[in-house]
């Protein structure tokens, strides 16, 4: 079996950009959480999706911003897509997925102590973890966990991730250090662009091994006197912008590998939630149903 693994939070975000404006009867806008329902009932009718997880980020607040004031929040956000948050897991939840709100940890830490935690498992054939968000590079693994970009269709196995980035999915948090992360408010260290980091790091492996003296460096880029002060002198900030950069695997996820199984749609939860929304074409579109009748 595959298990998929959604990015809630990235795939509600696509969807209010990309899905039609929609009102309810109350006024509240709800187009992107109809344009989620509808993106994850095109995944569900996939021959192959029959063990799904999804995870959301509660708040845009995490164990992250207490380590570095400058870590992304929910701040800019426009107000009637953080109003649909709550309603965006209420919508998976009545289609039947299994749904992980996160508050203490982010919804990237979900899918990959989700992924470690079931690629172990003999029925496993393989964990397709639905995101593009680079942080999850570095939970994939050869061909058995891999990132699916859902928009565009293309999968990222291990070797996609080295041809991408120029560095292994271990080194994706230093790469992310060094380069600097716009979308989680993670600076990067000056100086350090994408091609020198991988460089560096596809050589030496991980921040901690690069020499301080950039004259043993066995590897040749440009500048590499100011990179080394540059990199010698923000030490301390790289350290921590790595430890901001890497996933966790430890996020408490109470689920079996059989709780994830899709047994369709909860009815009156859904109907009712439909009612709620004005959304009445996804009832006509669900395949499967938790009950019969």
């Amino acid at each position: 079996m595959k298990v998929h693994l959604v990015d809630g939070t990235y795939e509600l975000f696509r969807n209010y950009f990309g899905a039609p404006p929609s009102v309810s009867a109350t006024g509240q806008e709800v187009g992107a959480t109809r344009g989620l329902m509808r993106t994850l009932l095109s995944l569900l009718r996939q021959p192959d999706v029959t063990h799904v997880g999804i995870a959301f980020d509660q708040e845009i607040l995490s164990f992250r911003n207490r380590l570095f004031d400058g870590y992304k929040t929910g701040e800019g956000i426009e107000p009637d897509l953080y109003a649909q948050f709550p309603l965006a897991e209420r919508a998976t939840r009545a289609l039947g997925i299994v749904t992980w709100p996160m508050m203490e940890f982010e919804a990237d830490d979900a899918l990959a102590t989700a992924a470690r935690q079931w690629t172990t498992d003999p029925r496993v054939e393989q964990i397709v973890i639905c995101s593009p968000d680079k942080d999850l590079g570095q939970v994939v693994t050869g061909d058995e966990i891999v990132c699916l970009d859902r928009r565009r269709e293309r999968i990222l196995n291990e070797d996609g991730v080295r041809e991408k980035f120029g560095v292994g999915p271990e080194s994706i948090p230093d790469y992310l250090a060094l380069v600097g992360d716009a979308a989680d408010g993670i600076p990067g260290i000056p100086k350090w662009g994408a091609k020198a980091s991988s460089t560096l790091l596809a050589a030496y492996g991980t921040i901690e091994d690069i020499p301080r003296d950039p004259v043993v460096w066995n590897v040749d880029v440009r500048a590499k006197k100011g990179l080394a002060e540059s990199l010698n002198a923000h030490r301390a900030e790289a350290e921590l912008y790595k430890k901001l950069a890497t996933l966790r695997f430890d996020v408490p996820l109470e689920e079996t590998l059989a709780d994830l199984e899709w047994k369709g749609a909860v009815r009156q939860e859904l109907e009712s939630f439909c009612a709620e929304l004005g959304e009445f074409e996804i009832l006509e579109r669900i395949g499967r149903w938790q009950d019969s009748r």
